[in-house]
């Protein structure tokens, strides 16, 4: 706010205004921080999760075999037969909004091999135009665990330091690989995310929870894309799955006129390289793209629905009653 007024003076979205600004003056960083190794937990529980601040971790999982390892010939050799779960859609954006509907991917099982021949030849037009579409390995089920077991030895089942920070083993270990062109659109998650690249790299845009009022919401019907013929994908309503709450604005492109309380909020643009690790703290709006074909895994440890939780909801509550007035 530009100047001081009496409480009497103030509305509701001032105070979403001062809230903002407050966050970032005590504990929020206007840069991504680093930290090299791996931390001791009582000190990362101290300095990151009570205080609810990402930070980037260097060399906390230069261990790991499948940062060396994971080339495409080493799993297709290990791994190329097992059937798997691929997201394709149209443009790369799964689980978005996407003319007035909320729009899943299209799920396909293939070999690995077959998922792979499509990663390599991504850029080669010729090649690339036989399996039309964006391909993605994203699915969020423990897929680690549950699809590629045979890769945990290249890194781990959990994340000792963070299993002892957090109290409890993950909920979630997700693996993630796709091309250039896959995008997460703008969410949040109720876990604490330790996120890590093992090639390639993410690009995170991040907001604060704080900044909950500045971010558009609004409730769509839920769709899922199949493609009918040869590149041609159409939109299928799902109407079992209903309506959903979800985030229409892309923060690479916002449309300010359309939404201008956007222009208040004040994002984190953080790039995570090979071997690097991302705490994405519990209710951070986050989006992530790549650049080049990439793999990540990450680990999901559920939050504490404590009294950060509570005023959260609450935050989200006056918000969404604020939109309507």
């Amino acid at each position: 706010m530009d100047e001081e007024k009496d409480a009497g003076q103030l509305d509701v979205k001032d105070c979403f205004e001062s809230l903002a600004q407050e966050a970032r003056e005590l504990y929020l960083p206007n840069t991504i921080q680093y930290i090299d190794g791996v931390p001791n937990p009582l000190n990362f529980y101290r300095e990151y999760v009570c205080p609810n601040r990402p930070v980037i971790i260097r060399n906390a999982i230069s261990h790991w075999p499948a940062l060396h390892k994971w080339t495409i010939p080493y799993l297709r050799d290990i791994y190329g037969e097992k059937e798997v779960t691929v997201a394709v859609t149209p443009n790369g954006y799964a689980d978005a909004v996407y003319k007035d509907h909320f729009v899943m991917p299209e799920e396909r099982t293939m070999s690995f091999a077959s998922f792979l021949d499509i990663m390599q030849h991504s850029n080669d037009l010729e090649k690339s135009a036989q399996h039309p579409g964006v391909f993605y390995i994203q699915k969020q089920n423990s897929n680690l665990t549950e699809e590629f077991a045979e890769l945990i030895p290249d890194v781990e089942a959990d994340i000792p330091w963070a299993t002892e920070t957090f109290g409890n083993p993950p909920d979630a270990v997700n693996f993630w690989m796709g091309q250039e062109k896959a995008i997460t659109s703008m969410h949040k998650d109720h876990y604490e995310n330790l996120y890590c690249v093992i090639s390639g790299r993410k690009h995170f845009i991040l907001l604060p929870p704080t900044d909950l009022p500045f971010i558009p919401y609004g409730t769509y019907p839920a769709a899922k894309y199949k493609e009918v013929s040869p590149g041609n994908f159409e939109m299928i309503d799902d109407p079992e799955v209903g309506q959903l709450p979800w985030i229409p604005l892309d923060p690479q492109d916002p449309d300010l006129n359309k939404w201008p309380c956007y222009s208040k909020a004040k994002p984190l643009h953080v790039t995570v390289n090979a071997g690097e690790m991302l705490y994405l703290p519990s209710l951070w709006f986050h989006h992530v793209r790549q650049d080049q074909a990439t793999i990540a895994v990450n680990f999901w440890y559920d939050m504490e629905y404590d009294i950060k939780y509570n005023y959260f909801k609450f935050l989200e509550n006056i918000a969404a009653v604020d939109k309507k007035s």
